[in-house]
């Protein structure tokens, strides 16, 4: 039950006043929410300082400034293109007002000659004069006007102005509570100088004074609160955890070091110890929940077939759940390579299995004949059932909703989770991401990888590109191709005009691989191009997670410029899996934007994925880090990812001592952390 005090703050955004029928979806669509708290946490973007200034002569061109002066003269236009101009006078010099379109008769009102106003808006310079058009202020000070000391400036949508905007704002503040208990610890309050939440919150959308450093320690205060309720969200999910019983994946059997043995290469210091930390975890009877996290290329896979066997070996079966059909199917072919050969019954299950060879399936896991499962989202479909799921692993989580997830987990009685990504993430937004998991990171390559030679090109040498994919055919060598975009009109780099023309110039047969294709077509084009009965793949992002292709040693990335930089290198490490060397070529349409320019050096310059991600993450922020926005991971609406990171630790801290000390938030903090995960805390992965 939510407490009380909360309710005004849980009404609908209508309820304020000057909100009506007609505004309500138009303030919805504005806070992405439906209650006067959705529509507090709406901050501002900036603070405009109002203040007037002592003189014009302060005044530059760019600023939005407030000044004082008397009304000089009135000058008409001279065509219906020109504004009006209003010269006002303050003892330094001139300022032009201009006015277009506007009345004469409101404008010599609003202006009477030799009247003092005050006027607050942009400057520019025309001519060598300086200009305010249009003020977004005018004042009569003789009546004690006077525009605010400060306005905050909201981010807005159509149908909605920033008056009105704040004056709702201004209307839900009286609704805040004035007894809310403190939720923070008091020595960290006096360490950070930071004001009380409701203090926090009125400094920003009711500010008294211009003041940055107090505007950014009541932001930080709020930030603080939210990292605090998703922590404390993320604590309560491990305490549980650690309250459920899960199987203890342990046996005597060698079915690891045979394993090991078999493999024809030496795994990296970073798979063991991700191994080690992963056989650790699952000998416990508590649920593992552990992400592995990798580089292109680093070996997650074969990490979580180890866990697979230790899993099969202790008497369970595992399941890998992958997001399509085409890494499914390329999983479970690595998988059975591994494994067939030492005995192990591996199957797969996706959408396109039908008829007894599904039902087959389907027995092996009824029965445990089958030990080793690989799938899409058929996994978890009513008809599955295990004999014995011990371990789930999931590839690429973010691609499944929660809801998704669980479907799976609901297979089994408390199984083991390993989640792998192969999506390198800042360890400041990985904390933010994964708050609620371990992480085993794999940051080295297996031996034998090539380097990737990285090349940006214009466009206009694609002619030189083309050839040089052609004595690579020569070669025998096979070629990626990828395009920004399926078809479109008068556009020759999209993918179906692309693999055309490749088609012509070269003479060879062109494969496409594209996202409106059904499974079975994607599927037959990428087999057909592992076969090498095509050389060339054209394709567009379908292909940039997972797909293996050892004979592939040339990616080409068209219009490149539009990539962001961790898409750019997951594309990258399609290629360079075999013996050969290796090329990914960069056309890029000039000319190039400093940040296009940033990102295309960044990739020419390192191939170490964590190196990119943190590039990336300065250049384009947390939410189009991960391609997609991933179900509870960068839905911060106070926190920044980018200079907040040590908040996020400190509350980790905070949230996981507050938990073991009270487990049950009956102390006073306690109930005042229980207020602040209502008003704050997300509901994606609670209770997974």
């Amino acid at each position: 039950m939510r407490d009380e005090r909360l309710f005004p703050l849980f009404q609908p955004v209508d309820s304020l006043p000057g909100i009506g029928p007609k505004l309500r979806p138009v303030f919805e669509r504005l806070i992405d929410g439906e209650t006067v708290w959705d529509l507090l946490l709406h901050l501002p973007e900036r603070w405009l300082d109002r203040r007037v200034k002592a003189s014009f002569d302060m005044l530059e061109a760019g600023e939005v400034a407030t000044v004082k002066g008397e009304v000089h003269s009135y000058k008409a236009p001279f065509s219906d293109r020109a504004p009006h101009r209003i010269q006002l006078f303050d003892g330094s010099g001139f300022l032009t007002l201009t006015f277009f379109r506007a009345d004469p008769r409101w404008l010599q009102g609003q202006f009477p000659n030799g009247k003092e106003r005050i006027v607050s808006g942009p400057i520019s310079e025309f001519n060598g004069e300086r200009q305010m058009s249009h003020p977004d202020y005018i004042l009569d000070p003789a009546k004690g006007e006077l525009p605010p000391a400060v306005e905050p400036i909201y981010r807005l949508t159509a149908g909605l102005t920033n008056k009105r905007v704040h004056s709702a704002m201004v209307a839900a503040m009286d609704l805040v509570p004035d007894d809310l208990p403190e939720w923070l610890d008091e020595n960290l309050i006096a360490e950070r100088g930071w004001p009380t939440f409701k203090s926090a919150l009125a400094t920003l959308h009711m500010p008294e004074k211009y003041d940055l450093d107090l505007l950014e320690l009541a932001r930080q205060r709020l930030a603080y609160d939210e990292a605090l309720a998703r922590e404390t969200v993320f604590a309560f999910a491990r305490q549980a955890r650690s309250q459920k019983t899960a199987p203890a994946l342990v046996s005597e059997s060698d079915a690891l070091n045979e394993l090991a043995k078999a493999l024809p290469y030496k795994m990296t210091d970073a798979q063991r110890k991700a191994i080690k930390e992963i056989l650790a975890d699952v000998a416990r009877n508590q649920p593992m929940r552990r992400m592995l996290q990798g580089d292109v290329g680093a070996g997650k896979t074969l990490v979580a077939i180890m866990a697979a066997v230790k899993a099969v070996s202790a008497g369970f079966q595992a399941a890998f759940m992958a997001p399509t059909e085409v890494l499914a199917r390329q999983q479970y072919e690595t998988i059975a390579s591994l494994l067939s050969p030492l005995g192990y019954e591996v199957a797969a299950l996706t959408g396109r299995d039908k008829g007894a060879g599904r039902e087959g399936v389907l027995m092996g896991l009824a029965d445990g004949s089958i030990q080793i499962v690989v799938g899409t989202q058929a996994l978890f479909q009513e008809a599955v059932h295990f004999q014995k799921l011990g371990l789930i692993v999931v590839d690429e989580q973010h691609r499944f909703g929660v809801a998704d997830r669980m479907r799976l987990v609901s297979k089994a009685h408390a199984p083991h989770r390993l989640v792998m990504s192969a999506t390198p993430i800042p360890r400041t937004l990985a904390q933010a991401v994964h708050g609620d998991l371990d992480v085993s990171v794999l940051d080295e390559k297996p031996a034998g990888r090539q380097p990737i030679e990285t090349r940006a090109i214009p466009d206009t040498r694609i002619e030189d590109v083309v050839e040089a994919i052609g004595r690579a055919i020569a070669r025998d060598e096979r070629i990626f191709w990828v395009c920004p975009r399926v078809d479109a009109d008068e556009d020759d780099s999209s993918a179906v005009h692309r693999a055309a023309s490749l088609s012509d110039w070269l003479s060879v047969p062109v494969g496409l691989v594209h996202g409106r294709l059904r499974s079975d077509q994607k599927d037959e084009a990428l087999d057909s191009f592992r076969r090498g009965d095509t050389k060339i793949l054209v394709a567009t992002t379908v292909i940039e997670v997972g797909v293996d292709v050892p004979d592939a040693t040339i990616m080409v990335i068209e219009r490149a410029e539009g990539f962001g930089l961790a898409q750019l290198h997951q594309l990258r490490g399609r290629v360079g899996r075999g013996s050969r060397k290796s090329y990914c070529l960069l056309l890029y349409r000039p000319p190039l934007g400093e940040t296009a320019k940033a990102r295309l050096e960044t990739l020419r310059n390192t191939e170490d994925g964590f190196v990119i991600a943190e590039a990336d993450f300065r250049l384009r922020g947390p939410g189009d880090l991960l391609g997609v926005r991933q179900s509870g991971a960068v839905d911060y609406r106070i926190l920044d990812l980018a200079k907040d990171a040590d908040l996020i630790t400190i509350a980790r801290k905070d949230a996981r001592f507050a938990i073991e000390r009270d487990p049950g938030l009956t102390s006073a903090r306690g109930r005042a952390l229980s207020l602040l995960r209502e008003l704050l805390s997300p509901l994606v992965r609670q209770g997974e």
